[in-house]
């Protein structure tokens, strides 16, 4: 279980914003409006959860549903379900999972447990824990195990199938990432540092060095973090340390997918942007307008 210590000066600040993004995750409910977002407007978004590659194409999970940019980088919907997609993640073999909550006037349980897709975000199918599971963060091992963390209750749950699931550690996380070579090895962002599991998420180790927001680590060797403040950091020694890459543009982030050891995707306060070269420079993919929080 993460423990909370005193904090270096240096480090106070990244964590008082990290501590208000965890608040913020651990209270958010339904999608606050209802109102339909206009497809093909930058306006129309608000919070962006997750990102994902598949054959190509960019998947933006939001407060508003999945959406894909068009050719001049505005957002068009994907399928009919304009969920509120708090977790989602790509697996290797290409299928969606979600979680969070459904659209207004939806109907159901207020929260949608573990679900899928299998055709790109076009219809999704439950798998699990509906109405009684909200994951904030999901990531997959490459043996297909899948990491999602609990937000409403503060634990890490794992799954072989998606369908029966393992509770582990108690923690307050925002993020996870799951090791492409070791899925025993999980690391959790946290108000102290980034917490490190060799158990497969049973217990962690408290939280230390760098405080940062979102994790990825889409190969052995392409970790990466990004700070509260929109710093990307590059992980080495499997976490122990963290390297400074550059400032992603657009503001504090909400969302980072490593695709590899040079292709990164960070969403942030005016869109989603990607690096080709391992983040030493962006260009704007998607254009958005948020609210600025996290979740």
């Amino acid at each position: 279980m993460t423990k909370r210590l005193p904090l270096p000066k240096a480090t106070a600040a990244a964590a008082l914003t990290l501590g208000l993004a965890l608040t913020a995750c651990a209270s958010s409910g339904g999608s606050s409006d209802g109102r339909a977002p206009r497809a093909g407007s930058a306006a129309a978004l608000s919070h962006i959860h997750g990102l994902g590659l598949r054959d190509g194409s960019l998947y933006v999970a939001t407060h508003q549903g999945l959406y894909t940019p068009d050719a001049d980088g505005d957002p068009i919907p994907v399928g009919h379900r304009r969920d509120d997609f708090m977790g989602f993640t790509v697996t290797a073999d290409g299928d969606f999972l979600a979680s969070g909550h459904p659209a207004p006037g939806a109907g159901g349980p207020a929260d949608l447990g573990l679900v899928a897709s299998t055709d790109s975000g076009r219809t999704w199918r439950e798998k699990s824990l509906a109405g009684k599971v909200d994951f904030h963060a999901l990531d997959t091992a490459r043996d297909s195990t899948v990491y999602g963390y609990d937000s409403a209750n503060g634990r890490l749950r794992v799954s072989a199938d998606g369908v029966t699931w393992d509770d582990r550690a108690a923690m307050r996380a925002l993020d996870i990432a799951v090791s492409p070579a070791d899925p025993g090895t999980v690391l959790a962002s946290t108000e102290a540092g980034v917490a490190r599991s060799t158990d497969g998420g049973r217990t962690f180790a408290t939280g230390t060095g760098r405080v940062l927001a979102y994790l990825s680590w889409g190969a052995p060797d392409a970790l990466f973090g990004v700070g509260p403040d929109g710093v990307l950091f590059r992980g080495t020694g499997g976490g122990a340390g963290w390297t400074r890459v550059s400032t992603v543009p657009g503001g504090a982030p909400q969302a980072l997918t490593v695709v590899d050891a040079h292709r990164l995707l960070v969403a942030t306060g005016d869109g989603v942007y990607e690096s080709r070269d391992a983040g030493r420079t962006f260009a704007r993919r998607m254009a958005v307008e948020t609210s600025g929080d996290a979740h």
